[in-house]
């Protein structure tokens, strides 16, 4: 007790030092671990989200393919028209749409994956999981409305009388790379946007100039001189990828394997990247979203 009876203040923790602010220790393989068996949560957060979004529909899954349809109509009537852009003999709407899907997931994914953290707080504070689930769903809500949005592409082979090549097997291989490279980004974003919020605007705004930055309504090889090419690829490995599915589902080659080699190392350091990022952040996502 103090002079006059009156309780000794009480003593207030020291704050951790600032230089260790988000030096958290992750182990790869304790997480890997982890997520692997919250596998079941990712499938039931990608289902509420397709329910939410699809609920009280009339078109309902109809509605993952409208889009990229509406945007290969646009790239059909006005860009082919004023750009004369060169297919090589393969109908534009089936090369603009082959360039779709892949930017379709990708895009949406990521644009998703900004408020991720943000619209499921209330859940994150009241069950422990893994973080990474959240924008992990992001991704394979995505892919399922990519697959849904495939059966347009199925009918436009049919209607324009142009079969796909054998160069399809091929597409696992690509897939995977460009999921890699998805998860970095949303990983990355997903974590950063809990702490600048103005991160949710810049995206918008960087994926509408994506769209055109990257090759999904021209062909990357006549665009991209060729001694740009491999900055190219490092810088945007969907480059790569959109036209390595172009030249094996549309014109039987091979993908260019030094680009691919190079988008793949880039999605690889996205993936690394994000996940380092995303693991050093999540210990404040319930304090600040």
């Amino acid at each position: 007790m103090s002079e006059g009876g009156a309780p000794p203040p009480p003593v207030v923790a020291d704050e951790p030092p600032p230089e260790i602010l988000y030096r958290r220790k992750i182990g790869l393989f304790s997480s890997v671990k982890e997520l692997w068996a919250a596998r079941e949560l990712v499938g039931t957060l990608t289902e509420r989200t397709l329910r939410s979004r699809y609920k009280q529909t009339f078109l309902g899954f109809a509605w993952a393919l409208i889009t990229p349809v509406v945007l290969m109509l646009v790239f059909t009537v006005f860009l082919r028209r004023v750009a004369r852009i060169d297919t090589g003999g393969v109908p534009y709407p089936i090369f603009a749409y082959v360039g779709l899907l892949p930017w379709s997931l990708f895009s949406n994914a990521v644009a998703a994956s900004a408020l991720v953290i943000l619209t499921n707080n209330s859940l994150l504070n009241k069950v422990y999981c893994p973080r990474e689930v959240f924008p992990i769903s992001t991704i394979t809500s995505s892919a399922v409305d990519t697959a849904c949005a495939m059966v347009a592409l199925i009918a436009m082979f049919v209607v324009l009388d142009f079969a796909p090549t054998g160069g399809v097997v091929w597409v696992p291989a690509l897939t995977v790379v460009l999921l890699i490279f998805t998860l970095g980004v949303c990983l990355f974003i997903s974590a950063v946007t809990v702490y600048v919020r103005d991160v949710r605007h810049v995206v918008g705004l960087i994926l509408q100039f994506g769209l055109f930055a990257s090759p999904v309504a021209y062909s990357m090889t006549k665009v991209v001189p060729k001694d740009w090419q491999p900055m190219y690829a490092a810088l945007n490995p969907l480059g790569p990828l959109i036209q390595g599915y172009r030249d094996t589902v549309l014109y039987a080659r091979q993908p260019k394997f030094g680009l691919l080699a190079i988008a793949t190392v880039s999605s690889l350091i996205w993936a690394f990247g994000g996940y380092v990022v995303f693991k050093r952040m999540e210990t404040g996502f319930s304090d600040v979203a």
